[in-house]
């Protein structure tokens, strides 16, 4: 394998439909995943994160740019790319009249795997995933969130170079969730590499080495989630429920975002005494919180992840 996992240079995506409008979904996107990377793609929903997911896993071609995976131009040289790539895609399911032991397994094998190879991977993802005492049902009875793990469980075996999943936790309770975290990284220390979309940013904060937002099929800003907190202005976040008719009051202490009536201040530890002494003064509550990455994504996107 050359080159790094994946690198794309001013990828493009224009859909266009008979009769209608062209829709750009990605506006010359260029970014690099180094090899045993967890990197995120946050976005909201139609930002581009699973029209760049799809190029890179070889299933739509670009409108123009390039892209690679491991030096290899995935839209002139797909055969060459598709063997170091395993994809969960958004929402996929399970083959409905197979078990998830018989998915796991058929996959593996037909990915070139030995019996003996594909048999030992599949029980351990199954382990991995809490999915072992439900093997045996056909996944037509299973539920959405056990489809889901089905399917991780299926691409974790594989332990191939580059894994892409989009939104691979959704629909899981937290503690499905958290073993999806866990598995993903065992395999970056076994030397896979994986590029995540998802919308859970305490998801994207936990397992990612980088992450990008993405907006508009493009690249705002890109670094690691500390990078992004401090970009805020501030480590700490006050909270004041009813603080937005005196937002004016504030506005000298940091950023300010209304919310309602709500009003959140993001502030230096310095001048946090100063602010509460305000707050006093004005009779109002407040609460003292670490800055997280929904205030980094708000302050570059301008929108929560989950407005549409």
């Amino acid at each position: 394998m050359t080159g790094e996992a994946l690198r794309s240079e001013r990828l493009r995506k224009v859909y266009t439909t008979r009769g209608g409008p062209s829709v750009e979904a990605l506006a010359g996107v260029s970014m690099e995943v180094r090899r045993g990377e967890r990197v995120a793609l946050l976005g909201r929903n139609g930002a581009g994160k699973t029209t760049f997911l799809k190029i890179a896993s070889t299933l739509l071609r670009p409108t123009s740019g390039s892209i690679e995976v491991f030096g290899h131009d995935v839209a002139r040289n797909p055969d060459r790319a598709r063997p170091y790539i395993a994809v969960v895609p958004q929402e996929g399911k399970p083959f409905f009249h197979l078990t998830p032991r018989e998915q796991v397994y058929t996959y593996l094998r037909t990915r070139g795997l030995s019996r003996e190879t594909a048999k030992a991977r599949t029980e351990e993802s199954l382990e991995r995933m809490g999915l072992t005492e439900i093997a045996d049902r056909l996944a037509i009875t299973l539920s959405g969130g056990q489809r889901q793990r089905t399917m991780v469980a299926t691409v974790i075996a594989t332990e191939a170079p580059l894994l892409f999943l989009d939104e691979p936790s959704i629909g899981m309770d937290p503690f499905a969730r958290r073993d999806v975290w866990e598995s993903l990284r065992t395999l970056t220390q076994r030397g896979s590499t994986i590029l995540l979309t998802t919308h859970y940013l305490d998801e994207a904060e936990a397992l990612s080495h980088r992450l990008y937002i993405v907006e508009r099929g493009e690249v705002l800003v890109s670094g690691t989630a500390d990078d992004l907190k401090r970009s805020v202005g501030g480590t700490l976040k006050v909270t004041i429920p009813q603080g937005a008719v005196q937002v004016d009051a504030f506005r000298s202490f940091g950023a300010c975002v209304a919310d309602g009536e709500h009003l959140s201040v993001i502030v230096a530890p310095e001048r946090i005494g100063e602010l509460m002494d305000l707050a006093v003064r004005s009779r109002l509550t407040a609460t003292v919180g670490p800055v997280t990455l929904e205030e980094a994504f708000l302050r570059v996107v301008g929108r929560s992840i989950n407005e549409e």
